[in-house]
């Protein structure tokens, strides 16, 4: 019985997010901006700088996949929106009073929110990936590099969203969650650059979720790189799921 009670769940958590408007205009953007900055930032290189794929010393697949620094924010505000929303018209009571199992309810929205993301990150990373080959010799899509790099690029956009739900679990506010959380992903990379210690720009780079999480985009040049790709990954994921459980044991406790 209790995996049908999941299931309900679910299936009310996936019906309210597909029902939003507002949810397929932010899927919309996230496909729209990758890929157009993506071939933006593409058309930055010429074939002259690059001839040949191994010929290029730039990273031209990282470069491709430049759009998902900008459609990273737009699922920060779908992931914040899934449940702040709820609370700003005090629906969450309604929500709550249907499905009691708060646990239940907020890893129900996870799922949802995972789901949407990602099946609108994979064309947008392959649009980006596409355009960008149309532009620059780049190397193929079935390249193990690229794809790492291409998977990897909708995990962040997946883990983004999920780290809008945390935030806005947390705070129980859209705007809060939003704010602080477009300032971890673009503040916080900014002051690994610009802090004159280099000892600090390093810890930045190797432990803050952004910079940490946007190496496993890279193709070339990774002992360059203050982390891994996988391990930098996981750092992203670990702020995800940690602040997720951390809402959750807030959500599981405190009056709606």
């Amino acid at each position: 019985m209790r995996w049908r009670g999941s299931l309900h769940a679910l299936h009310a958590e996936w019906t309210k997010l597909r029902t939003l408007p507002s949810t397929w205009w932010l899927l919309a953007a996230t496909v729209a901006l990758t890929a157009a900055m993506g071939a933006a930032a593409a058309s930055s290189l010429t074939t002259r700088v690059c001839p040949t794929p191994t010929a290029c010393h730039e990273d031209t697949v990282k470069l491709a996949l430049t759009g998902v620094q900008l459609s990273q924010a737009v699922c920060l505000v779908l992931g914040a929106l899934s449940i702040g929303a709820e609370y700003g018209t005090g629906t969450i009571r309604t929500t709550l009073t249907a499905m009691p199992g708060r646990c239940r309810v907020l890893a129900s929205k996870a799922a949802a929110l995972s789901l949407l993301t990602s099946a609108a990150g994979v064309p947008a990373v392959l649009s980006a990936l596409g355009l960008a080959r149309l532009i620059l010799p780049t190397p193929p899509p079935t390249d193990g590099a690229t794809l790492r790099a291409a998977g990897g690029s909708i995990l962040i956009l997946v883990l983004v969203t999920l780290l809008g739900l945390s935030l806005a679990t947390l705070l129980r506010d859209t705007g809060g969650a939003i704010t602080l959380g477009l300032g971890i992903l673009y503040v916080v990379p900014v002051l690994s650059h610009v802090i004159n210690s280099p000892t600090w720009q390093h810890r930045l780079q190797r432990w803050a979720p952004m910079p940490a999480g946007l190496s496993i985009q890279a193709t070339k040049n990774l002992a360059g790189l203050a982390i891994g790709p996988w391990p930098g990954l996981g750092v992203l994921a670990a702020y995800a799921v940690g602040l997720l459980v951390v809402g959750g044991a807030a959500f599981r406790v405190r009056d709606a």
